[in-house]
């Protein structure tokens, strides 16, 4: 593949991503008035997710021969890895779905996407990305964006108002997913990405399913069972905003760098609150589209910087266990 095209199509991967991730608010808001808990929508958006990563798990490895990564062939660093980002993944699921239930969407976005600021800190830090002038531009751009398209609107039109804990709970899922991006970079490059998104997938459903009894909320999770339209709708949010969009991102994150992925993927609370607009009656005022616009426009901005070479790395990297020409392995 031509590397000057990489960048540009590792992009294209983590902005569709981050679109389907976007349809998350309204999803989880429709099934709570199925009666559903953020514990059993985590639990059933998690599983399903899971369910379709590993048919194409099952696929690639019976048509194109990719090996099955066990556990136990994986060194101590990947699998202290893998189970911390499946730990992070678990951890941020809960947090944003009981933070959707109890604050605007606009608002939990705004607080989530603090976490490209935070990846970017300490990948700096960590002499992983340089942080050059087109990057610091390109996140301030982003980040004042953000809070254009948060504070550009009221948010209380559908009668969720600010709720501290729930902007406590979007500020410690944007911490969970600060770490999951950071471990996914290079922590267990061995595992291919289907392979390793089955695991935080899988790895999720089951906490969640499990706090979800330990709660006392056990019996929500046969909710969907009886509820075609309810199961209709965690069976799309499991397929297309939990195993396509993981996919996606994890790729982009190898693809492109931290950097670069959590830049883009800003893109989340643009369809967001649009969605939220349209769907749930969260007003958008001309404020919050002139901070949509600036969103883009650093996502723009970040695709255009030259790439350093330890950040372009394909996906399918980890199933050939050697670099790229050109490029050298993340890790170091």
């Amino acid at each position: 593949m031509d590397d000057r095209r990489s960048p540009l199509l590792g992009g294209l991967t983590v902005a569709v991503g981050a679109a389907l991730f976007g349809t998350l608010g309204p999803l989880s808001r429709a099934v709570y008035d199925h009666g559903l808990t953020p514990f059993g929508f985590v639990t059933w958006r998690a599983g399903i997710g899971a369910l379709a990563v590993a048919a194409v798990v099952v696929w690639r490895a019976g048509r194109h021969g990719v090996a099955l990564v066990g556990w136990r062939s994986l060194d101590a660093r990947g699998r202290s890895s893998l189970g911390l980002a499946a730990l992070m993944g678990a951890t941020l699921n809960l947090a944003m779905f009981l933070a959707f239930s109890r604050a605007p969407i606009a608002i939990v976005l705004l607080c989530f996407y603090l976490y490209p600021a935070i990846v970017a800190g300490a990948s700096a830090i960590l002499g992983w990305e340089h942080m050059d002038r087109p990057r610091i531009a390109a996140l301030t751009l982003s980040l004042g964006g953000m809070v254009a398209v948060v504070a550009g609107g009221s948010g209380v039109a559908d009668g969720h108002g600010f709720d501290l804990l729930g902007v406590g709970l979007a500020l410690s899922a944007a911490l969970s997913q600060a770490i999951f991006v950071l471990v996914s970079r290079s922590g267990y490059r061995t595992v291919p990405t289907d392979q390793a998104m089955l695991a935080v997938l899988g790895g999720a459903a089951a906490i969640a399913a499990a706090v979800a009894v330990g709660v006392g909320t056990g019996r929500s999770l046969t909710l969907p069972l009886g509820d075609p339209s309810l199961l209709a709708l965690v069976a799309f949010a499991g397929i297309f905003a939990a195993g396509i969009p993981s996919l996606m991102f994890l790729a982009g994150i190898r693809w492109i760098g931290p950097v670069r992925a959590g830049i883009l993927m800003l893109i989340e609370p643009l369809v967001g609150v649009s969605l939220a607009a349209l769907l749930l009656n969260e007003a958008v005022g001309p404020v919050q589209v002139l901070g949509g616009l600036a969103i883009l426009a650093g996502a723009v901005i970040i695709q255009r910087a030259r790439p350093e070479v330890s950040a372009v790395l394909p996906p399918g990297d980890p199933e050939t266990g050697s670099p790229p020409a050109g490029a050298l392995p993340v890790d170091r």
